[in-house]
């Protein structure tokens, strides 16, 4: 299959200790990260780009998370007929389940998709049919509710280098695979930033210490390519971004830091795949062992305080999903 149409998330995210973090998080230059409401809080972030009173938003959650977006711009005195854009960086389910649902409720958008996921925003019964076989029916309706087709004359493809003017402020698109061939990154130009979906990594707000973050790669199922993770890497970097807006979670900083960490354990995640690549018929679990290990150590190394237990439950969907992706790179590449 030419198209990695859904994140499984098989293992269910354990709910944090941590206290209860807020859910609407604003940063400067009319950027707002708001809690999508998938699995746990401070999974998943959608966020909110407001320009000169018109809306934009980066990533849709699923179609729960309509409830507490639609709370947020009314906070915000924001109307549906504002919203100017809805952006999808891949078309993961975790990144762009709702946009459907969102699209039916703010009629003067258009969503913008690489140019790989336009067919299955468009008509999504491949892209439902497809998570239905990880999740079975029953649990799909739970996590992800109705996945609405968004009018093809509403959807807008953005190839490398497609460039928007969202009310002035320019945005600029660029293809940006290892973590799935259908993923693009945004440059917000004015403000120097990144909306980098899943391209650089992962990073909870619980692992932060004194304002140092720590980000880890995604290495999901089915398209990741380590060596086209690198290249994206070194693409955005290439651009002196000051920040970047994860969907998972929020912004970070201090990017030629995460960078090198970030190619390092890429490498890393490689390594241990490579080593265990003959290790059946458990290499599943071997993997879920190395890679929650590594993991746990690198927070560790981190300075984090939280107990190892609840570090380990805060990483063990992404380790989980981690394993499964290297498990399917291996089978690739051996394929190849």
């Amino acid at each position: 299959m030419d198209d990695d149409l859904s994140r499984p998330a098989k293992a269910l995210a354990t709910p944090s200790t941590q206290p209860a973090r807020p859910r609407v998080t604003d940063y400067e230059n009319g950027i707002s990260a708001i809690d999508a409401d998938y699995l746990r809080q401070g999974l998943a972030a959608i966020h909110l780009i407001v320009e000169g009173g018109k809306a934009a938003l980066v990533d849709t959650g699923t179609s729960s998370s309509v409830a507490g977006v639609m709370e947020a711009l009314r906070r915000k005195n924001l109307a549906p007929d504002d919203m100017t854009y809805v952006f999808v960086t891949h078309i993961h389910l975790d990144h762009a389940g709702g946009a459907g649902e969102f699209m039916h409720h703010f009629p003067n958008a258009k969503l913008v998709v690489h140019p790989r996921g336009a067919r299955h925003m468009a008509d999504p019964a491949r892209l439902i049919a497809s998570a239905m076989t990880v999740y079975g029916e029953a649990e799909f309706k739970r996590i992800y509710g109705a996945i609405r087709p968004v009018d093809a004359n509403r959807i807008i493809e953005a190839p490398d280098g497609f460039s928007l003017d969202f009310n002035g402020r320019p945005l600029l698109f660029l293809d940006t695979p290892g973590h799935a061939r259908h993923h693009y990154c945004i440059f917000d130009q004015q403000y120097r930033s990144f909306f980098t979906g899943d391209t650089f990594g992962i990073s909870y707000r619980e692992f932060d210490v004194d304002g140092m973050e720590f980000v880890f790669p995604t290495t999901t199922p089915v398209q990741f390519d380590p060596v086209a993770l690198h290249a994206s890497l070194d693409r955005l970097m290439s651009y002196n971004p000051s920040y970047a807006f994860l969907t998972h979670y929020g912004r970070i900083g201090n990017l030629p830091r995460h960078a090198i960490e970030m190619h390092d354990l890429i490498d890393a995640h490689v390594s241990i795949a490579r080593k265990l690549q003959n290790h059946v018929p458990n290499r599943h679990a071997a993997l879920v062992e190395k890679l929650g290990e590594l993991l746990l150590q690198q927070v560790l190394a981190h300075s984090c305080k939280l107990p190892e237990e609840e570090i380990r439950n805060l990483l063990s969907l992404d380790v989980e999903l981690n394993a499964q992706g290297l498990e399917n790179w291996l089978e690739q590449t051996r394929a190849g």
